[in-house]
């Protein structure tokens, strides 16, 4: 086996690690088991987590619910009281006037498929639709007071008749208990996902009161979908400069919170941060304000089936005739990286990771603010993934010409080695130390030849990331039949790519891994005529591996995202152009033609035609 056909062999097993490793770090979708939604979050009670600074007996967490109540009396209350509309550039929703939930909110410029009638992405529902997921405020009652003296999930506010919450036109609700105290709270939100809470509370009676904010998201149940290993969907929780992931399965494993020592998931004494539950794309996310020591709660529970995370803000005391008020922020929205990057300037501590940019982070972030530049110069992806991979090979080329120069050279060594293989005979030890010399006079390294397909599993790996995760790459189209970068490529062979009118199979049928689109067919095709610049190996081993690995790297990208394949699609046409006009610069051109032809008449000869 010559070195070269070493090295060809060497680089396309390090290709195959690359894909096996993308199998077994992204498996099929697991199935979960559907929960049960309750419709209320849970009470938390006296023996739960103490609040930093309320005094004992009464100190206690928020109360983040009244007793449980059934999916149906909940969902009853919220449709018969009246709603707040949401209406912005980019959301449409309303706000129960039930505990002032933030419970209905579509994403206007996102739908759930690329159907043109496709319904709108909807990222909160209320109490009695399926999966619950709403966004709730209040206050923690300390000292003398009780649960039922200050607003909660189940107090019913006071709201302007026909209200609409929408940039520029804030709206407050309020609510007076029986001890003179009265709350208010007033909702602002901005042209694209941030919302603005200023809760207040005045105190005209007779007695001073200590009481603490607190913000909610609850999450019923593990939301449905695709699972990935390497793709993080949880809760994130940003305190001092720190991010931690948690994810559902962590939750469930914690258990309820009982105090701060016993709970990993409570981060007392937050001067900067925020707390979120995440998705691939979308995210709701509490923001205190920056400074103040709060404390970030995120656990699961169990008897409701909620996943929730809570930011509660230090007690304060409000004595008779003052006042007090706190302004929190709630975002609830896509993580378009621009719009995150605003909010970061603005003063929310690392708020662009919330895009899961995986490990090779430093090599995913710039690849995708090249493939972002680009973009915003052509207006299509496909088109800026293409110049993306010619911009990638032109920043190695250095390196790969090395690369490519070395396996050129090799080429012109092979008579000489064929004559040292002569003379050694079998003694392999003399022929391998006199090979390793002839490489040292003519100053080759076997070995570059591999040194193209290392740098490609990083950028790899980054790119799928980018691909993948980012939601500026959902359902972004490239060019007729490809609508949508992020998911593969929706032609089929089984149809003739949309010629015949019968469906193709779907994603769970064993046919699925032969319906093969015409993009993977194009990658199989373009590893196939990089393999023919040079002749087929003799060893019948070598040659069958060469003959086989483009079309198993074919059906094996074909469930790839189509945004990726058409980037290895780019990548194999640069590097055949590349080593062509190298391997012809020192003298040896390349018959691909001729050897294409050669293929065939040997499996002529093979079959005995």
């Amino acid at each position: 086996m010559d070195d070269q056909n070493k090295n060809l062999i060497l680089a396309t097993a390090l290709s195959l690690v690359v894909i096996l490793a993308w199998f077994w770090l992204f498996p099929p979708p697991a199935n979960t088991a559907k929960p049960q939604d309750k419709g209320q979050i849970t009470q938390t009670t006296q023996d739960q987590a103490k609040a930093p600074g309320v005094a004992a007996p009464a100190a206690q967490a928020p109360q983040t619910g009244a007793a449980p109540a059934p999916d149906k009396t909940v969902a009853a209350e919220i449709a018969k009281l009246p709603r707040i509309r949401i209406d912005t550039p980019t959301l449409e929703g309303s706000i129960s006037t039930l505990g002032g939930r933030i419970d209905s909110l579509k994403l206007k410029d996102y739908r759930q498929t690329v159907a043109k009638n496709s319904p709108l992405v909807d990222l909160l529902k209320p109490a009695g639709a399926e999966n619950p997921y709403y966004a709730l405020y209040g206050w923690a009652p300390g000292g003398t007071l009780q649960s039922g003296d200050v607003p909660g999930p189940n107090t019913v506010w006071t709201a302007p008749k026909d209200a609409v919450l929408s940039p520029g036109h804030p709206v407050t609700m309020t609510w007076t208990n029986s001890k003179g105290l009265t709350f208010s709270r007033t909702l602002k939100i901005d042209d694209k996902y941030m919302f603005t809470v200023t809760q207040k509370v005045q105190n005209t009676g007779a007695a001073a009161v200590r009481l603490a904010p607190y913000g909610i998201v609850a999450r019923h149940g593990i939301p449905k979908g695709k699972m990935y290993y390497l793709l993080f969907e949880g809760v994130y929780q940003m305190a001092n400069g720190k991010l931690e992931e948690v994810s559902y399965g962590d939750l469930k494993k914690a258990g309820p919170v009982k105090d701060v020592g016993d709970h990993a998931k409570l981060q007392p004494a937050v001067s900067t941060g925020w707390t979120a539950i995440t998705s691939k794309y979308f995210m709701t996310a509490l923001i205190p304000a920056q400074g103040k020591k709060s404390t970030q709660t995120a656990q699961y529970v169990p008897g409701s089936d909620i996943y929730q995370v809570s930011v509660q803000e230090p007690t304060v005391t409000v004595a008779p005739g003052a006042s007090v008020e706190t302004t929190t922020q709630l975002f609830a929205g896509a993580k378009v990286y621009d719009i995150l990057k605003s909010y970061e300037k603005q003063g929310v501590p690392r708020f662009i990771d919330a895009i899961d940019w995986g490990w090779f982070f430093f090599l995913t972030k710039p690849i995708f603010l090249v493939l972002h530049f680009i973009h915003s110069i052509v207006g299509n992806m496909g088109v800026a993934i293409i110049l993306l991979t010619v911009f990638l090979k032109l920043l190695v080329f250095p390196l790969a010409y090395k690369s490519y120069v070395s396996m050129a050279r090799m080429k012109e060594l092979q008579p000489e080695i064929e004559k040292l293989k002569e003379r050694a005979g079998d003694d392999r030890a003399a022929m391998q130390k006199e090979m390793m010399q002839l490489y040292k006079e003519k100053k080759v390294n076997p070995a570059a030849g591999c040194l193209p397909m290392l740098l490609q599993v990083p950028i790899f790996f980054s790119l799928y990331k980018v691909i993948y995760v980012t939601i500026e790459l959902r359902q972004a189209p490239f060019v007729g039949w490809v609508r949508d970068l992020s998911q593969p490529d929706p032609s089929s062979i089984l149809n003739l790519f949309g010629l015949f009118p019968w469906p193709t199979p779907g994603i769970d049928s064993p046919l699925h891994i032969i319906s093969l689109g015409l993009l993977p067919i194009l990658l199989g095709i373009s590893m196939w005529l990089q393999q023919k610049l040079n002749p087929a190996p003799a060893d019948a081993t070598q040659k069958m591996i060469f003959a086989w690995m483009p079309w198993v790297f074919m059906f094996m990208l074909g469930s790839f995202p189509s945004g990726l394949v058409l980037y290895w699609i780019t990548n194999n046409t640069i590097t055949f152009s590349q080593q062509y006009i190298i391997m012809r610069s020192h003298g040896h051109k390349p018959d691909v033609f001729g050897n294409i032809i050669s293929g065939f008449r040997r499996k002529k000869k093979a079959t005995g035609k």
